[in-house]
């Protein structure tokens, strides 16, 4: 029986390893491929990322190495990166589009495949509609070319998104007064993809960084969903109010999501 990959809002999500398999992955990088090839993008550049669920790194990679076999090239992030990232990343790379593995607030069970345009934004839903149609029923009709080949080759690059990012970030901010300002700022990653960001962003002032949830763990301890509304966002409040800190960040699973707090309120 032929397994039908939906596309619902930017893409596909569903339940690791009964729907949401390496199989699967494979059927909607094809889909996604063929979009493009029809779309005249033979032989341009597309940006793979991931967020930090079960075997997203390893998802990400089968489509990699399904759009190597279409013809296309890869930039494929070194690591678990924001989506909005991601996004900005097409535009400074000058890529064709993007796929996204992340399921963003989901449940722990969830996984997904996001895809973006060469402006990095979603996809129309006339454009959702036809990746859709061009997914092959069977993964037999789908072209791959191994990892270490299409690395080999040139079409598979990895790279670190973060210093192009940063230094994008920085013209838009002067993050030196909050730098400076002597706050004590909880962040909370819920075990995502913001991890380490504000910590880095903040660093060498009088700003202190506290992060809690900042490792990976992908069944989400400690919340129901790494979504920033309550009951999930409860221990970063208590952490912030226990730290006597001056404000609580949240972002959500694929850090593209933030939540404000402050004691014991939350905006």
């Amino acid at each position: 029986m032929v397994n039908k990959i939906k596309f619902g809002t930017d893409g596909w999500r569903a339940v690791i390893a009964e729907d949401y398999t390496f199989d699967n992955v494979r059927r909607c990088a094809q889909g996604y491929a063929s979009y493009m090839l029809k779309q005249g993008n033979a032989g341009k550049w597309f940006v793979i990322g991931h967020d930090k669920r079960f075997h997203s790194e390893n998802f990400a990679l089968a489509a990699a190495e399904v759009l190597a076999g279409n013809g296309l090239n890869v930039y494929l992030t070194d690591g678990a990166t924001p989506t909005p990232i991601i996004s900005f990343s097409v535009v400074d790379k000058k890529a064709s589009g993007a796929i996204n593995i992340t399921a963003s607030h989901n449940p722990p069970t969830d996984n997904g495949f996001k895809v973006r345009d060469h402006n990095g934004g979603a996809i129309a839903p006339e454009g959702l509609k036809e990746i859709e149609s061009l997914i092959p029923d069977s993964v037999e009709d789908v072209k791959k070319v191994p990892a270490a080949e299409a690395e080999a080759q040139g079409k598979i690059v990895r790279f670190d998104p973060a210093p192009a990012y940063i230094k994008h970030l920085e013209k838009l901010i002067d993050l030196k007064p909050i730098r400076d300002a002597g706050l004590k700022i909880v962040v909370d990653c819920m075990w995502g993809n913001g991890a380490g960001w504000f910590s880095r962003l903040l660093a060498g002032g009088k700003t202190q960084v506290i992060e809690i949830h900042d490792s990976r763990n992908p069944v989400f301890p400690e919340m129901k969903r790494p979504e920033p509304i309550p009951p999930n966002i409860n221990v970063g409040l208590k952490t912030t109010v226990d730290q006597h800190a001056d404000v609580l960040v949240v972002t959500d699973g694929d850090a593209d999501r933030v939540g404000i707090g402050r004691k014991r309120q939350f905006c």
